[in-house]
């Protein structure tokens, strides 16, 4: 081989191999900056909720917007959360042309259909979560889910009433004129007497915790969003951002 043209080879093989690695060093770069993103939660006093978030504690706070997971259909959703003394709210604005909900209860398997989660994790030394689901249709699944080393599964809350209760409105948002869906919102708030006895309840400005948000669509094929990745399924506790109470 024609020594001109062996070394030219090789050096666009190291130059092919650099290129590469830079980039693998950059996607790991994004992941760990990913994890360790910070969300700050503004502190706001008791509101009633609407459904669409027109209320204006809502304008003290930013949108956040959740990463899509999945090749169908390019619907944004965005979220915003505050806290108060007595609680978290959150509001979630979801994009959709096709509404997929028939669940007409509490308490179901809301996850087989459109909905949105939050995942409240007070404590990490103790594999104990909060779980909160909305369905389009108004339907909620508020449940304690402990975690042992992936096992895990759902308790439903008891005396589910006076000031342990949540609050929440869901509404479907359609065209005026032609009364295609446009998307749908989710507005709720969960008491902090609802998580008793975990610890870090309630917060004080400078608390944190672990949380994660997600949404799925069911439109064919099926779409997740979330805001901080994780890697099994939602349940995967150890991937959860960090939100800071101020």
């Amino acid at each position: 081989m024609n020594k001109i043209i062996f070394i030219k080879r090789a050096i666009n093989s190291a130059g092919i191999l650099l290129f590469l690695l830079f980039s693998f060093c950059i996607s790991l770069t994004a992941v760990t900056a990913s994890r360790d993103t910070v969300l700050h939660v503004q502190k706001t006093s008791d509101f009633k909720l609407g459904g669409t978030g027109n209320d204006e504690a809502w304008k003290i706070t930013n949108w956040i917007k959740l990463t899509k997971e999945g090749k169908g259909v390019e619907y944004e959703t965005e979220i915003k959360i505050l806290y108060s003394d007595s609680g978290i709210y959150c509001f979630y604005k979801c994009q959709d042309t096709q509404i997929t909900a028939t669940l007409k209860g509490d308490f179901l398997d809301l996850y087989n259909e459109d909905v949105v989660e939050a995942f409240f994790w007070p404590d990490d030394t103790i594999p104990i979560y909060f779980e909160y689901e909305l369905s389009p249709l108004n339907f909620e699944l508020p449940i304690l889910v402990p975690n042992m080393k992936g096992r895990f599964w759902g308790w439903r809350p008891w005396h589910y009433e006076g000031e342990r209760k949540t609050r929440h409105n869901a509404q479907i948002i359609t065209d005026p004129v032609s009364g295609k869906v446009n998307g749908w919102t989710a507005e709720f708030f969960i008491p902090f007497k609802l998580l008793k006895p975990l610890t870090k309840v309630p917060p004080v400005k400078g608390t944190s915790w672990h949380a994660n948000f997600y949404r799925i669509d069911y439109d064919k094929p099926d779409n997740e969003w979330f805001w901080q990745p994780v890697r099994v399924n939602f349940h995967d506790y150890k991937r959860f951002g960090k939100i800071l109470f101020d």
